[in-house]
């Protein structure tokens, strides 16, 4: 299916006839790169997915899935996200939940290489000020929030059927590449399993329009001095595709009012 998205807050439209929407929630789950969404496409039987704009699952019982390409770092996912978010809403079929999903890296020794994080905190680790004392949120400047909370049952419900860790998940502008970097992230998050890039922006997207996020992370790498010959990108792509094959259920059996 081709789908193109028109100047603005136009309307989806496609190849196809259009779609009838099931009964389910509608779900757009939101990736950095293309190797990510092909990863969480695989997953779910019947998704298809096309260039950088939101592409339907048509074929996928229950939820309505649809999946997008929203570029590295939280400034472009957020962008994307909310202007999926917008084209939703005035289409007239806006989303239910938002999701994050990747790869990333992962804090040793709780999140192994190859191992599955689901978010129960979504949080912006580097959006502060650095002191004489250290770094300070911006929360602690009077300022905004650093952290967004997905539903905790759906979040668990999650981690239990993929064999997830559940906990922190932090968002960074700047990859950590040395020993020292990832300590002091410990240090003022001793939950963080995992970091990556877009989650905070997903979230703040989804947090514009009144939804409730997800943010599901495979492991790729350790957090730490940056090594390319320990990187298993493949590894945790196909983390990822497992993950998303039990995706569906848990979501079906979501109450939304969690």
């Amino acid at each position: 299916m081709v789908v193109q998205v028109q100047e603005g807050l136009g309307r989806l439209t496609g190849t196809t006839a259009p779609r009838t929407r099931p009964p389910g929630p509608r779900v757009l789950i939101a990736t950095a790169v293309p190797a990510e969404r092909d990863a969480v496409a695989s997953g779910l039987s019947g998704a298809a997915a096309t260039g950088g704009e939101a592409a339907p699952a048509p074929g996928l019982p229950g939820p309505a899935v649809d999946l997008l390409v929203v570029g590295v770092g939280p400034a472009a996912a957020a962008a994307a996200t909310a202007r999926a978010l917008a084209v939703a809403d005035a289409d007239g079929e806006p989303y239910d939940l938002v999701v994050s999903a990747g790869i990333g890296g992962g804090f040793r020794p709780a999140a192994p290489v190859g191992s599955l994080v689901v978010a129960d905190a979504i949080t912006v680790a580097d959006l502060g000020a650095e002191t004489p004392d250290g770094f300070l949120p911006v929360t602690e400047l009077g300022f905004g929030h650093v952290t967004h909370e997905p539903p905790p049952a759906l979040a668990g419900a999650l981690a239990a059927a993929t064999g997830a860790a559940a906990g922190t998940v932090l968002t960074v502008s700047t990859v950590t590449g040395s020993t020292e970097r990832a300590a002091a992230l410990l240090a003022r998050h001793p939950r963080a399993l995992a970091e990556a890039m877009e989650g905070f922006g997903v979230a703040e997207a989804a947090a514009a329009h009144g939804l409730p996020v997800l943010e599901v992370r495979a492991v790729s790498n350790p957090v730490g001095p940056r090594d390319r010959a320990a990187w298993r990108i493949g590894d945790a792509l196909a983390a990822l595709t497992e993950a998303f094959g039990k995706f569906t259920p848990v979501l079906e059996s979501w109450n939304r009012h969690d």
